[in-house]
């Protein structure tokens, strides 16, 4: 199948992990985590919908640059003196009125010791509400790079490397039905090839339109 689908679309080697997809969705905000030289203050914030690949990219970024990624709910207790190494702050937007105070005192830690920053949220800082005002100021101060939900070149091409991975034989047509179809999301597209296979395997049957259509319906049953 891999033969078969031919994608004219780059691909971006994670660093020991999946491959990571470049499209238009996603290329400007990949350039500027190529060039932490170049963020003002060293630090960079990666805004995106939920499901757009913000985690993974943080992730490709910590392991350029020897690095670590901390999810914000993680900050309590954290001693942000501690850090020596440049640091991705993953949902940055989902800090409690404790881990507020973490993460200001890490944010002027990171600063002073001129090591790159990187926090990740589903929204820019202008728009949300940290209850912690010297906080709030110094990140609706940084420099924004938006990453945006996955267009349909990145969607099929997850779809294509999933089927790949399950060693799962499609038709070529199936790729783009099902794009036009699915929740325009990673999270939705893994859960998706994840649910194609299970049922695959439990009615013994090829995965078609029909088996497919089948499977959408339900997923759509189950989130509602």
């Amino acid at each position: 199948m891999a033969e078969q689908l031919i994608l004219d679309l780059p691909v971006r080697t994670a660093l020991g992990r999946e491959d990571f997809f470049v499209s238009a969705a996603n290329a400007i905000a990949v350039e500027r985590l190529d060039e932490p030289e170049s963020w003002p203050n060293a630090k960079l914030i990666l805004a995106g919908p939920k499901g757009a690949g913000k985690t993974h990219l943080a992730h490709v970024w910590a392991g350029a640059q020897g690095g670590r990624v901390i999810a914000a709910s993680g900050l309590n207790g954290f001693e942000p003196t501690s850090v020596d190494t440049p640091l991705v702050i993953d949902d940055a937007d989902k800090t409690s009125e404790r881990t507020e105070e973490t993460l200001f005192h890490l944010h002027n830690h990171m600063g002073h010791s001129g090591l790159a920053l990187l926090l990740t949220a589903r929204t820019p800082p202008t728009q949300l509400a940290f209850r912690l005002p010297d906080l709030a100021s110094r990140l609706q101060a940084s420099d924004v790079v938006r990453i945006n939900a996955p267009d349909d070149a990145l969607l099929a091409a997850m779809l294509v490397k999933l089927f790949t991975d399950r060693q799962l034989d499609v038709r070529p047509s199936l790729v783009p039905w099902l794009v036009e179809r699915s929740e325009r999301s990673f999270a939705a597209i893994q859960n998706l090839v994840a649910a194609l296979d299970k049922a695959a395997l439990s009615e013994k049957r090829a995965i078609t339109r029909n088996l497919a259509a089948v499977v959408l319906d339900k997923l759509d049953e189950d989130a509602r």
